[in-house]
């Protein structure tokens, strides 16, 4: 008998805006007004505000007046696995290298939920086969030498290169920005494996934020 009514309906999507060199932040860890416009973040709190809750490390999250009371999982290396947060009845801390993403989840009581991955690099990395759907905003022009990448891998592949080799294709190109050329391609996953387990994942020091 087959138990897919079993499994957990789960939605995982990543957001995030990069420079020319494929960016997150500069190299102090700080996201720069050359990456902040109006018509992205319209487009990232739309998006936002339709997940259950949100995944991110301890120095990445979004702003809005209503983040207060949105679920989280906050990623951290200074937990052994899952813990509360004490300043913050809605989230969790978790350290992926020792406990799952499910015991994470369980213990924010969202077993079936969507999902928005918000970053650092090594979050967004961490999540790489798991993707339904990775909404990749582009800034043309802004290079931010020696600054925090989307993924490891970059700047010696580009975050598109990446989400390629992970199974996402690109959909359309959408113009957010007309006037200075900020645009988002939303790569989507025809079909993806399990996301059950993330223990054991191993991370780069530093780039949980």
């Amino acid at each position: 008998m087959s138990n897919s009514a079993s499994v957990p309906f789960r939605r995982i999507e990543g957001y995030a805006v990069v420079s020319e060199d494929g960016m997150i932040a500069d190299a102090a860890g700080r996201t720069p007004d050359l990456l902040k416009f109006e018509a992205d973040r319209r487009f990232f709190e739309r998006g936002i505000d339709d997940v259950d809750l949100v995944v991110h490390g301890r120095h990445s999250r979004e702003e809005q007046l209503g983040s207060g009371y949105r679920r989280r999982l906050i990623l951290t290396r200074e937990i052994p696995g899952v813990a509360a947060d004490p300043s913050n009845e809605n989230a969790v801390f978790w350290n992926p290298a020792g406990a799952s993403f499910e015991q994470a989840l369980a213990a924010l009581g969202t077993p079936d939920s969507r999902i928005g991955i918000l970053g650092g690099t090594d979050v967004f990395s961490l999540f790489l086969d798991s993707y339904d759907v990775f909404h990749l905003s582009r800034v043309p022009d802004v290079r931010l030498p020696g600054g925090r990448p989307l993924f490891p891998e970059v700047p010696i592949q580009t975050p598109e290169e990446v989400l390629a080799r992970h199974g996402l294709r690109p959909g359309p190109r959408h113009v957010l920005d007309p006037a200075h050329g900020v645009a988002v391609v939303s790569w989507r996953r025809s079909s993806k494996g399990s996301v059950a387990n993330f223990h054991g994942v191993c991370v780069q020091p530093g780039r949980l934020g």
